[in-house]
């Protein structure tokens, strides 16, 4: 067989698997001969020589033939080791990609935080299915459910349970690649590799985890080329059905400027929402966190009732309350004092301040106006467009749940209008919660965004 038969067969390739295969899979092999029905290609790597025999070898095998060359199989060997990767005969459908595990021994992850573990973690009603869901992965295996997607406010806790999951792969099955980052350093490692014309081994090194876990995955939204990575990655783990783990902090379908069909691949497997804390999970935490400091600060005093005290006021995220108690311990330590409700208000005056900031009109109807992307101009004025009045009620409800302004106050900040107004959008909002369950979940992530 000439190379100009291979060219032909390459041309019909471009237009049968497409440019973006074309230039990953296909463009890079290399004709190297043809006997007793073989057609013989060399490839720049190992995994490349794998991911093409099984995916694409009966259709290279079908364009030669229609060039003219008798081929019966195609087989692959890698240009520096000229090692044969697996013969493949026509066969009707592609197998699963078989990825060889990359032979560096690191993982280009994050570090992982010795502190967050599944014992660690306090689990309530809020967090109760998210925490179960990530026991069941941990647990290894077959993929249950692929991906698992975790998404909730600032400080509810993915991050911890998605540190707990890699501790307990690495302790169950310490052979296990199980690489954890966050979306950023996924972006950030993409563009470097394409920097450095690297971008196969990127592609061989992400596609050779057993558990891939990414953090904050809303970050990558909007950034197209890392998308396009991305969607790739993540259809080649699923294929060989490793498991995935996601993370962010709003559901896949509400996350702006992420292509249709990522947010369709996060929504396939298991969807979990970490809901706000409640007082009972904030108590616990803050008596688990301050069994942990009595070994610390040893002979410090904890008088009853500071810790319920603080799980009733600062409800904003465990973040801040776990800050709040460490500052807490540090200064009784330091003055020699025990801690009491008196010394708690004071030492913590500029947190409780803040916990108990009041959600504005103003704040609401900025919410409301990104959440459905419309002006705020639009939002306040006469405009009467349907995609304009119904995120109007919904502004005008929340501003009647969440302030203590009165019917005509939140008339005068809609454009002066009169308080029966804002009756009846409250009134629709009401009937609809019920009915429409995109306006319930509507409701459900503006009420988070504005009391977090």
């Amino acid at each position: 067989m000439q190379q100009e038969t291979w060219g032909q067969a390459r041309a019909e390739l471009l237009r049968s698997v497409g440019q973006n295969n074309f230039v990953t899979w296909i463009e890079p092999l290399a004709f190297s001969g043809l006997s007793e029905g073989v057609a013989r290609f060399e490839a720049p790597t190992n995994f490349i020589g794998d991911w093409v025999a099984r995916n694409f070898a009966d259709q290279i095998r079908y364009q030669l033939t229609v060039a003219g060359a008798p081929v019966d199989r195609v087989e692959f060997t890698v240009a520096s080791a000229a090692r044969p990767a697996p013969a493949v005969a026509a066969s009707p459908r592609p197998a699963a990609p078989v990825v060889p595990r990359a032979d560096e021994g690191e993982l280009p992850g994050a570090p992982l935080d010795t502190r967050f573990t599944f014992d660690s973690f306090v689990v309530g009603k809020p967090n109760e299915l998210a925490h179960a869901a990530a026991r069941r992965v941990a647990e290894g295996g077959p993929a249950t459910f692929n991906p698992l997607f975790l998404y909730g406010g600032v400080g509810l806790g993915k991050t911890h349970l998605m540190h707990a999951i890699a501790h307990e792969l690495h302790m169950r099955s310490p052979e296990m690649r199980v690489l954890y980052l966050s979306a950023e350093q996924f972006m950030y490692r993409f563009v470097q590799a394409l920097r450095d014309k690297q971008i196969m081994n990127f592609k061989e090194l992400f596609r050779s985890v057993d558990v891939l876990m990414v953090d904050d995955v809303q970050f990558i939204a909007g950034k197209d080329s890392t998308q396009e990575e991305f969607f790739h990655t993540f259809n080649a783990l699923v294929d060989q059905n490793k498991q995935i783990v996601i993370s962010a902090d709003r559901a896949p379908g509400e996350i702006k400027d992420l292509e249709e069909r990522i947010k369709s691949r996060l929504q396939c497997g298991l969807v979990v929402d970490l809901h706000p804390t409640d007082y009972e999970l904030r108590l616990g935490i803050l008596q688990q966190k301050a069994e942990a400091y009595r070994g610390q600060y040893p002979g410090l005093q904890l008088a009853p009732g500071v810790l319920e005290f603080l799980a009733h006021r600062i409800t904003t995220n465990v973040r801040v309350l776990e800050g709040a108690l460490t500052r807490l311990f540090a200064f009784a330590s330091l003055v020699g004092r025990e801690i009491t409700l008196d010394l708690a208000q004071d030492c913590l005056a500029d947190i409780l301040r803040a916990s108990d900031r009041k959600v504005t009109v103003e704040e609401i109807q900025r919410r409301v106006a990104e959440h459905y992307n419309i002006r705020l101009s639009d939002l306040i004025g006469p405009k009467r467009l349907r995609t304009i009045a119904r995120p109007r009620q919904i502004a005008m409800y929340l501003a009647k749940q969440l302030t203590s302004r009165s019917l005509p106050e939140i008339g005068r900040r809609f454009g002066g209008r009169d308080h029966t107004t804002i009756m009846h959008g409250v009134k629709k909002v009401e009937e609809l919660i019920g009915s429409d369950q995109q306006i319930a979940e509507d409701l459900q992530l503006l009420r988070r965004l504005l009391e977090a």
